[in-house]
């Protein structure tokens, strides 16, 4: 088995409006706000060894459906890898591959159980 390629995974919260959580998880819970697109909003801890991040997500800007979480797998290049396995696997793609304008490229896979999951990567 090769190694695995998950350098993090993050919830992403469906909610309406991103802004009205915010002060829950920066205030409360002491996160800060790292990647704010309007539609969606990411907080993490910055002072921890291992990633800890929650998206608030109230609809997604460029793809049909909401990914109920987002796995980073480093490079867009594992993320090109990962869609083509996808696929011989026959599993169902909800947006292709694709360079996102905030610069991250990513695909949407729906698992058999019917979670949709966004594989992501930084450019």
């Amino acid at each position: 088995m090769s190694p695995t390629p998950v350098r993090r995974v993050v919830a992403n919260l469906s909610v309406t409006d991103p802004a009205v959580d915010t002060p829950f998880w920066t205030g409360l819970l002491g996160l800060e706000t790292a990647m704010d697109q309007g539609w969606v909003v990411n907080h993490r801890a910055a002072d921890v060894t291992m990633p800890v991040q929650v998206q608030l997500v109230s609809r997604d800007a460029t793809a049909p459906v909401e990914a109920a979480v987002s796995v980073d797998v480093g490079t867009p290049e594992t993320v090109d890898e990962l869609h083509a396995r996808a696929v011989a696997d026959g599993l169902r793609v909800e947006h292709p591959p694709t360079d996102e304008p905030w610069g991250v490229r990513r695909f949407f896979v729906r698992t058999p159980g019917g979670v949709v999951v966004n594989v992501v990567a930084h450019r």
